[in-house]
């Protein structure tokens, strides 16, 4: 099938400090575009892959699971490392997961976290009849475009498929129990009005990892998807901050730091 205009993956190379950014489930890179470019145009190397079963149709999503998804993010990883000195990984919702998963896998080849909105299960009653619904009901209604900002659209599914969801859910399950291998720096950016991911997430994502250096700020004026959203400037400054202090000099002023090439969409 082909991709959504506007749902292909990023990439922008430039200096020795590179960030990977994860984009959620049912959504795809165009959601984090604007984020990978204000990295990009910092100086810094920038890896924005589109996850396997995303940026089509829901129909394609059915037949990925979370394994897919993780190692997509796992291989741009291990490249990422092949030529870069320090890679920081991000992400939003689901792939706020995926980033944390790369961090407790990783260890010191990952230098810090950036996650927004970050999922930690899939929630509702019907999350539990999962295993059984998903052979029943091919799908429900979407949860892409969360977002308080008028005119503004995620490019996502109208439809999850629950195969997936329940893939999804596992996929939550097991990262639970690998919440206390991340020892990097993590900042957390959260939405207090999210009807998507609710607060509790977050709150227990703190609350497992063993990261000493935690940075928790809040979007007041956004939904889910704050990287389109109001908050999404704050996001963009806190993050490049962030990095900045723990990797000092890769970040540069606009301009300087264009020297890379860029791919995509």
């Amino acid at each position: 099938m082909p991709l959504l205009t506007g749902a292909e993956p990023y990439r922008h190379e430039a200096g020795e400090a590179a960030v990977l950014l994860c984009h959620g489930f049912t959504g795809s890179p165009q959601s984090l575009r604007p984020w990978a470019e204000h990295f990009a145009e910092h100086g810094l190397t920038v890896s924005l892959p589109l996850l396997p079963g995303h940026g089509t149709r829901w129909e394609d999503l059915r037949t990925t699971g979370w394994q897919d998804w993780y190692a997509e993010v796992d291989r741009e990883l291990r490249l990422l490392r092949d030529r870069c000195s320090r890679v920081f990984v991000a992400g939003l919702s689901m792939g706020g997961a995926l980033a944390l998963r790369l961090a407790a896998r990783h260890g010191d080849a990952v230098s810090g976290v950036m996650v927004v909105n970050p999922a930690n299960r899939v929630h509702g009653v019907a999350a539990h009849a999962l295993p059984v619904l998903r052979h029943l009901v091919p799908a429900t209604k979407g949860i892409a475009s969360d977002i308080a900002k008028p005119s503004v659209e995620e490019l996502g599914y109208d439809r999850v498929p629950l195969h997936a969801a329940h893939s999804l859910r596992t996929f939550l399950r097991l990262l639970d129990g690998e919440l206390p291998q991340v020892t990097q720096p993590l900042l957390l950016l959260r939405s207090p009005q999210d009807h998507v991911v609710p607060p509790a997430d977050s709150a227990r994502i703190l609350g497992r990892v063993s990261s000493l250096d935690v940075t928790e700020v809040l979007l007041e004026q956004s939904y889910h998807v704050a990287t389109l959203d109001h908050d999404a400037e704050r996001i963009f400054q806190e993050s490049t901050a962030f990095i900045g202090r723990l990797a000092p000099g890769a970040v540069k002023e606009p301009g300087l730091g264009k020297e890379g090439t860029t791919t995509g969409g």
